[in-house]
């Protein structure tokens, strides 16, 4: 599992694309943090009509430098809005690795215990396969009746039925596993005793209590729509800013053109604020900032309803797995290895072999898939209280 998680983190294409996202933002920082460039302008003559000469430049020469002077803060507050929205670029990530973490880990479950069934399966496939030709050999030498032999094959049929559909959902598992580790080959989840064990005893890890106070305080999705609410203000005050006029200021060198020769003038402009000129887009920011608000709570009863409803669901699954003791399962090992001990003894009839093998199989099927989704369960858990384990 450590090993899959950590190609997951080194090549998910998915993650190293939302890592742009963030460079980007922060290039949209230092871009807003740049002031506008000065303008400098050079005035001369270009044709003296009264002489009919082309560029008389005489001693008429005039230059000026102007710069705009943004007032109101509105380079800083740009700047503490692009802040924000890094902050929920970063979450979006922190959120996207959560969900594929989720994915990766329940991905690793479900073909672990799938070959589990698998193998149990393949091994009861191989020998009803090697009974179905004996018993074929006995029916055409009229030993045994057909309808024996017609109980095997349905056996036989049902057992591959089970194994193709096993392998499909493990190609699509295994599909899953390439995109999600950026690895060609396929994967094969090793399990130790001991990290299964910790899994299932998880139980008491858990209450409702705790899992909704961590959503609250750990789930980016969350801090999201939080986090929204800030940048939607830092917009608006943005947007207020806008309000206030800006200053353009300069200084200009004029040879013969002015009042003095070798004048400099210095200019001040500024536009008389008769109006707010921006004022459409201030109450439009005001708007967002409530709906912004109401988007919060409702992500927050949203991600509260979902905690509820898979800790319900795994303490469902918990249940059910402690009510399957390691004894019951050793025990339907034992039977089952009686059972089939007995019957080429003959000691049971083929009825009661092929009803114990079909119960045998599903009980098999079912262990695993409870066992399955109760670790996929905690995984849902994991992904909305976002807390490493």
């Amino acid at each position: 599992m450590e090993q899959c998680e950590a190609l997951f983190l080194k090549n998910n294409l998915l993650l190293l694309a939302e890592q742009y996202t963030i460079s980007a933002q922060d290039a949209e920082i230092v871009q807003a943090k740049i002031w506008d460039l000065p303008e400098f302008t050079f005035e001369t003559n270009a044709y003296n009509p009264e002489q009919s000469k082309a560029f008389d430049v005489g001693s008429y020469k005039s230059a000026s430098l102007q710069q705009l002077f943004q007032l109101g803060g509105k380079r800083q507050k740009e700047v503490d809005f692009l802040r924000s929205n890094k902050e929920l670029a970063l979450l979006d990530y922190t959120q996207l690795v959560a969900d594929l973490r989720a994915e990766l880990r329940s991905t690793f479950f479900s073909v672990y215990f799938d070959e589990k069934t698998l193998e149990n399966i393949s091994r009861q496939l191989g020998y009803f396969n090697e009974l179905l030709k004996s018993y074929k050999n006995l029916t055409n030498k009229g030993i045994i009746s057909l309808k024996d032999e017609v109980r095997i094959q349905s056996i036989v049929f049902a057992l591959n039925n089970d194994k193709m559909l096993l392998n499909n959902a493990l190609v699509e598992m295994q599909q899953k596993f390439k995109l999600l580790t950026g690895l060609a080959e396929n994967i094969q989840p090793v399990l130790t005793d001991e990290s299964l064990d910790a899994a299932f005893r998880a139980r008491m890890l858990f209450s409702e209590e705790t899992i909704q106070k961590a959503v609250l305080e750990n789930n980016a999705e969350y801090l999201k729509s939080m986090q929204q609410i800030e940048s939607s203000k830092k917009w608006e005050s943005f947007q207020k800013s806008l309000n206030i006029p800006d200053l353009r200021g300069g200084v200009q060198w004029n040879q013969d053109g002015g009042a003095f020769k070798n004048e400099v003038n210095v200019s001040v402009g500024i536009p008389i604020p008769l109006w707010k000129q921006n004022k459409g887009n201030v109450q439009k920011a005001k708007i967002l900032t409530a709906q912004t608000e109401k988007n919060s709570a409702y992500k927050k009863l949203e991600l509260l309803s979902k905690a509820s409803a898979a800790f319900q669901t795994w303490n469902n699954l918990s249940e059910q797995f402690q009510s399957i003791s390691t004894q019951d399962i050793d025990d339907l090992e034992t039977v089952y290895q009686g059972m089939l001990t007995n019957f080429r003894k003959g000691n049971v009839s083929l009825l009661e072999f092929t009803d114990f093998t079909d119960s045998y199989k599903e009980n098999v099927i079912r262990i695993n898939e409870i066992k399955k989704q109760l670790l996929m369960a905690q995984e849902e858990l994991y992904r909305l209280m976002q807390t490493q384990k």
